[in-house]
């Protein structure tokens, strides 16, 4: 193109300088002054073809880059769509399988607490029994309460025992049977027998060495008397000695000292339906 245009100019020239022999001054140096702007107009015009030649190449090389990153977007959109559809159909799933297990859940849980209304239920119906059993003991130091969904059934040393010995007095049988004959109609309740004293050192009681022998051996002889005359089963019962160790009052006066010794009968539900629940 740059040739052809150039030819074409260099021929109009020749034409004109041909033609110049019949020419005046004025008009061939017009035609020169032609000539040069003719010239300079057509390198400028080589100089704007160049530049646009230099412009379309980097247009090209532009739009080749472009494609190229097109196809990588492309390329990632495709595989974060396809991420997105397996992670939903996975959301979907993992949502069905929490929703199930938030209904078992809550299902147990409401089984729980029926398994807990009902064991506080019949607590209470215990102790309103034993205190209607025990009534007659009561200006001797029995005493009966709920701590813990559990009864505590506390009589103090002077209701069992004479002072330092391990064996029951009448009054303390009295007491021991009338106990007896409500817990042998709650075959579902479990009883610990635990024997409290307080922190005075033992003297000259032969084979009863120190506080922990005598909170034993007095829990023994009442879970003994339990067992042995008033039939309660055996495999509900247990015998502990905590000593001096859990008091009730100050072992700094006698009235403090009085309520530390004591046989505490811990009456508990039968748990086996709770805890298969929670298994």
């Amino acid at each position: 193109m740059k040739n052809t245009f150039f030819a074409f100019a260099l021929l109009l020239f020749i034409s004109s300088i041909s033609s110049c022999v019949v020419l005046s001054p004025k008009k061939y140096k017009a035609l020169l002054g032609t000539k040069d702007s003719l010239y300079t107009a057509f390198n400028e015009g080589l100089i704007k073809i160049e530049n646009l030649e230099k412009e379309v190449g980097k247009l090209k090389k532009d739009t080749t880059l472009m494609a190229e990153e097109l196809r990588d977007l492309q390329k990632n959109y495709n595989e974060m769509d396809a991420s997105y559809k397996k992670l939903k159909n996975n959301s979907s799933s993992e949502i069905t399988k929490l929703s199930g297990d938030l209904a078992a859940r809550e299902k147990r849980l409401k089984e729980v607490e029926e398994v807990l209304r009902k064991r506080d239920e019949a607590t209470n119906a215990l102790k309103e029994k034993l205190q209607q059993a025990l009534l007659g003991f009561t200006k001797s130091g029995l005493t009966v309460e709920i701590k813990n969904g559990k009864v505590y059934v506390s009589l103090t040393d002077k209701l069992l025992f004479p002072s330092g010995s391990i064996i029951i007095d009448e009054k303390g049988k009295q007491a021991l049977t009338q106990l007896a004959n409500v817990l042998k109609q709650q075959p579902e309740i479990n009883i610990a027998v635990e024997g409290h004293t307080d922190n005075q050192k033992i003297n000259n009681l032969g084979q009863i060495k120190d506080n922990w022998d005598l909170s034993v051996l007095r829990a023994t002889s009442v879970v003994r008397y339990l067992t042995e005359n008033e039939k309660v089963e055996s495999v509900r019962m247990t015998a502990t000695g905590k000593g001096e160790f859990q008091p009730l009052g100050t072992n700094a006066n006698a009235d403090g000292r009085s309520k530390n010794r004591r046989i505490e009968i811990v009456l508990s539900p039968k748990l086996d339906e709770l805890y298969n629940l929670i298994k």
